[in-house]
């Protein structure tokens, strides 16, 4: 595309010798040790790139009640705005390792990045919500890719002995993307209107367009791999509509639904049908599930599976329980997540570099208890209706300790042990592997907290005196205790409204502490030191 020509203007700044990012790379034994400002510049494109992508499935959900307003629609319709982008998120990654070897990562990067920014465009000047939904689901094609294509880049780019330093770097701005997104989308709301959450996406989409083009080596694609058709029309479906079927259990309140069981079994027999096809196909299969034959890749791909079941899960219901108990803004939720961001920052950097000298194994094992810790420190606070208090802040900042030192090594720890033309079919997999996870969780915890709030007199019946018809339409959300009305019988119902409501999300909290915690059996078990540099073939 745009390599060709550019590629003839890299300065001298940046001459310095790189592996390709697509096919044939350099001896794990002939990278440098040390990080160049070469690297930096790709890891800092990367993260442009990546953090549009993550911010933007924050600052929609921000947006929710602004698009049910402006066009005139329902909260289940105005819903697919964010489910639309993140189906569409999921299907494109099955392909991406085979899209990375057959046409390169710099071609690749530069078409994900285009299609995001022209879908931001589209969605900015959508009539209606019809069509806002639709150019969500561009935008996620093109966001689909751009994730596993950075951890692809920066891992050939980097090579074995500086994979977890670089990624270290590269994952600080996709961490803060979701801590960042509700402060964003509500000043750009408030100060300039909804178009603007995706207008802002422009200069940013051009700006890694332009250094990419740049500063990315050139491409050696691997023309003559064909597409595993069958598996990608098994795989790519199979994960969408189990997904989709996941994703509608929150809305359901229970498994046991039509809607939620229908999808999520089609989803999983077509998973099932990939999986035997994979087994018998012995020429470039979607995602190589020969590589689980390597034990790091199976203790790292179900560590991560759990891991992020009990990340994501927390990161959405931190966010909520300052907007329903603390009655803040989306915005107000967002700044009070930064203890999160900061402890992340501080320690992923050293995470990163004690994994290159020491192994994932011994600082995962350092950052799980931590994060357990913090949570626990959280819950309490939480179970004792503290507000914005010193308690509550101590747990989210020992928290994003915690994650800073296990995010990161768990990533390239997978990264470590595979051979260069494993990396973008590696990279697919723990993909996979976190969307699945991250949406279980997700889902498992919500429909959790809302059989909490269903099963509580209290709540119900301030749900009755909000101010609706008894029944009708809120009695299966959460309830706001600012809402109920002054002339109640029990004057100090809303007192109760907040005690209860704490004690469901103190009950969630602790499932995903033990989340966290299970979480360490799988961790257990990977390398406690470095790897062997793997063989290039």
């Amino acid at each position: 595309m745009l390599s060709g020509a550019m590629q003839k203007t890299r300065s001298a700044a940046f001459s310095v010798p790189l592996p390709a990012a697509s096919g044939p790379s350099l001896r794990p034994d002939e990278y440098p040790d040390k990080l160049d400002a070469a690297l930096f510049r790709i890891a800092g494109v990367c993260g442009l790139a990546c953090i549009m992508a993550v911010l933007d499935s924050t600052v929609v959900a921000v947006a929710q009640r602004t698009f049910i307003a402006q066009f005139g629609s329902t909260q289940a319709v105005v819903s697919w705005t964010i489910a639309g982008y993140m189906l569409a998120f999921a299907t494109v990654i099955p392909i991406t390792g085979w899209a990375a070897d057959r046409f390169g990562t710099k071609r690749l990067f530069i078409g994900s990045v285009l299609i995001f920014t022209l879908g931001s465009l589209l969605c900015a000047m959508a009539p209606n919500i019809l069509l806002l939904i639709l150019f969500r689901v561009v935008q996620g094609i093109g966001g689909g890719m751009l994730l596993p294509l950075s951890f692809v880049i920066l891992t050939r780019e980097a090579g074995p002995k500086r994979v977890g330093r670089l990624m270290a770097v590269g994952g600080i701005p996709i961490l803060l993307g979701p801590i960042g997104g509700p402060i964003l989308g509500g000043w750009l709301i408030g100060a300039y209107g909804w178009k603007w959450i995706f207008l802002i996406n422009l200069p940013i989409g051009l700006t890694a367009l332009a250094f990419a083009a740049i500063m990315f080596p050139k491409d050696r694609s691997a023309p003559t791999e064909a597409l595993d058709i069958t598996g990608a029309l098994l795989l790519s479906p199979g994960v969408a509509i189990f997904l989709c079927g996941v994703c509608s259990i929150p809305g359901r309140h229970t498994i046991a639904d039509r809607y939620v069981l229908v999808p999520a079994l089609v989803g999983l027999g077509l998973i099932a049908a990939f999986i035997l096809h994979a087994c018998y196909r012995t020429d470039h299969p979607l995602i190589d599930l020969r590589l689980f034959r390597n034990p790091v890749v199976t203790q790292v791909n179900l560590t991560l599976l759990v891991f992020g079941a009990a990340s994501v899960g927390i990161g959405l219901l931190v966010p909520s329980f300052f907007q329903i108990v603390g009655h803040e803004t989306p915005m107000q939720s967002g700044l009070h997540m930064l203890p999160i961001g900061i402890g992340a920052v501080l320690t992923m950097p050293l995470g990163g570099a004690f994994m290159d000298k020491r192994g994932p194994g011994n600082i995962v094992l350092i950052g799980l208890p931590l994060m357990a810790v913090g949570l626990g420190v959280f819950t309490y606070g939480v179970a004792r209706q503290a507000a914005y208090s010193p308690v509550l802040v101590t747990g989210l900042a020992i928290m994003g300790l915690g994650i800073g030192l296990t995010t990161t090594p768990l990533s390239a720890a997978l990264m470590q042990a595979l051979a260069p033309h494993q990396v973008a079919r590696g990279t697919t997999l723990i993909s996979v592997n976190q969307q699945v996870g991250g949406s279980i969780g997700a889902a498992l915890m919500a429909v959790i907290l809302t059989n909490q709030f269903n099963r509580n007199e209290a709540l119900m019946a301030a749900n009755e005196m909000s101010g609706e018809r008894p029944g009708v339409g809120k009695r299966d959300l959460p309830v706001d205790p600012s809402a109920v009305p002054r002339h109640q019988p029990a004057p100090d119902l809303a007192s109760h409204v907040s005690h209860h409501l704490a004690h469901a999300y103190t009950a969630v909290f602790v499932l995903a502490a033990a989340l966290v915690a299970f979480t360490i059996i799988p961790a257990s078990f990977l390398p406690k030191k470095p790897p062997a540099l793997p063989a290039d073939e």
